[in-house]
């Protein structure tokens, strides 16, 4: 367990243990803590609230894991179950924002805390409020990242698969497009629930002008990535017709080449099979078998460079000789 007490406005971070937190939060009036578990402690978040002293403070399902993204206001506090974008995977921050103190606590690092500690020397946040809409945008921000990257290799695929047409092409897209699907998934609820509770709690003559200002801002923000993802979706979807349109033109051009071949030797199997009856004319009427055999293969050539003919004269072979060359 790593615990990290940031004293505020300054923005100075020490490493402590449970004890010397919940000291801190007695005495100070505008603190940061952030207490990080490690990933095999799944279910043991509930020592660590009655450490810090937070049990009357922190709602009960605060740092349970599994918990589903959520906001709540709690009175005179707020909890809420922040998911963000870790290397690929979506984990869940849970906060506790009093006006004295914000709690975090995770399992496993988490990307957002280790940016809003470098932005809080330069933004230097006033109270707590602005301190958990610096964090709320830091979770969005992991999101938008992650989203802006998966475009990109879409948009790459799509490109290569234009140059040359490859199976694993269409498995690193189904791998895009569940991510686009898993960002979306995780992000839709939390902002709905943020939403529900802006709009009832912080969106009202109650509360100053600049927190309103904040939550404005997030919600702005919050409908930005969610159309980000939203592109992601559609280039996915796009990317998957493209190839779709890739694999029916080539069977198209395949279809066209037998329908060719068809056309040339149809004529000539009908005469093969028309000399190879035992009629009385083919058998006892013909002069001689070199007449016969002149007559089958005549006849033969003659619709063989007939069909030749038609087809180059109909620029159907020049059309098949260019999409063999495009193939190619």
């Amino acid at each position: 367990m790593i615990v990290s007490v940031v004293s505020m406005p300054a923005g100075t971070t020490t490493r402590t243990d449970l004890a010397e937190a919940r000291d801190r939060l007695a005495a100070s009036d505008f603190l940061l803590v952030d207490v990080q578990l490690p990933d095999e402690q799944a279910s043991e978040a509930g020592p660590v609230v009655d450490g810090l002293g937070l049990a009357a403070e922190a709602p009960p399902w605060f740092g349970r894991a599994g918990e589903p993204a959520r906001a709540q206001f709690l009175g005179d506090r707020a909890g809420l179950v922040v998911p963000v974008v870790d290397d690929g995977q979506v984990d869940h921050v849970h906060v506790l924002v009093t006006e004295r103190h914000l709690i975090t606590l995770h399992r496993g690092p988490a990307q957002p805390l280790e940016s809003l500690l470098v932005r809080l020397g330069q933004e230097s946040p006033p109270d707590t409020v602005s301190l958990l809409f610096l964090l709320l945008e830091e979770a969005l921000d992991t999101f938008r990242r992650a989203a802006v990257a998966d475009l990109l290799v879409v948009e790459d695929l799509e490109d290569e698969m234009f140059e040359s047409r490859r199976p694993q092409q269409v498995y690193r897209l189904s791998q895009l497009r569940r991510r686009s699907a898993l960002l979306h998934h995780y992000l839709l609820p939390y902002l709905q629930a943020t939403d529900e509770l802006i709009n009832r709690r912080v969106l009202n003559r109650a509360f100053p002008e600049d927190r309103q200002r904040l939550a404005r801002e997030f919600q702005h923000t919050g409908r930005l990535v969610l159309t980000d993802i939203q592109s992601l979706q559609e280039a996915n979807r796009r990317a998957f017709a493209s190839y779709s349109s890739l694999v029916s033109g080539e069977q198209n051009g395949v279809i066209n080449r037998l329908a060719i071949v068809s056309t040339i030797f149809l004529p000539l199997t009908f005469i093969t099979g028309y000399f190879g009856m035992n009629f009385t004319y083919l058998t006892d009427e013909m002069e001689s078998r070199a007449v016969f055999w002149l007559l089958a293969v005549a006849l033969q050539v003659v619709v063989l460079f007939g069909a030749m003919y038609v087809l180059h004269r109909t620029h159907i072979w020049r059309r098949l000789r260019d999409d063999g060359l495009d193939d190619d």
